[in-house]
């Protein structure tokens, strides 16, 4: 009878450990599962969404003066950017544009109302940013940058970014 009792005790212990057991172990099984998950869905954005840096220029002649070619009082670089992933980029005033030389760096904000310098956007051939479409970027300073080697950075919303160089 003793032996009888004993098992059954042991039986009911063990399905409790085995309840338990489960009951700690799934949420941890179905939180690292949905972090896998979330980590895919940003890979899979971050392929989808990819740009490429046409072309970077200032307003400035052949002999390194400034010329105002838009009349808009300020000295602009400009830069021409085109969405080659397979989806349509949104939220454009959370672009991160950044310009850099040995001895500078800054983050140019979005939009006048910064103060300068600052960044705004044009669309050159079509009305959102889908994929083909191309963006101008123009950045305004107030006055001509010095003659150098420029850096010029463009980060999108989801983290990717392009580079490209602008000798002046």
């Amino acid at each position: 009878m003793d032996k009888t009792i004993t098992t059954a005790l042991l039986i009911v212990i063990s399905v409790i450990m085995a309840v338990m057991l489960f009951n700690i172990a799934y949420p941890a099984i179905v939180e690292g599962g949905n972090a896998i998950t979330d980590m895919a869905d940003r890979a899979e954005d971050q392929m989808q969404t990819q740009v490429n840096i046409i072309h970077a220029a200032a307003e400035l002649d052949a002999s390194n003066n400034w010329v105002d070619t838009n009349s808009s009082s300020t000295f602009d670089l400009f830069m021409w950017v085109k969405n080659v992933g397979s989806t349509r980029i949104t939220a454009l005033e959370r672009l991160d544009v950044f310009l850099w030389t040995d001895n500078y760096f800054q983050h140019i904000p979005y939009g006048s109302s910064s103060g300068a310098p600052y960044w705004t956007y044009t669309f050159e051939n079509d009305d959102e940013w889908v994929p083909t479409a191309t963006l101008r970027i123009t950045i305004s300073f107030l006055a001509q940058l010095p003659t150098e080697r420029y850096n010029i950075r463009l980060t999108l919303p989801n983290g990717n970014s392009e580079d490209t160089v602008l000798g002046m």
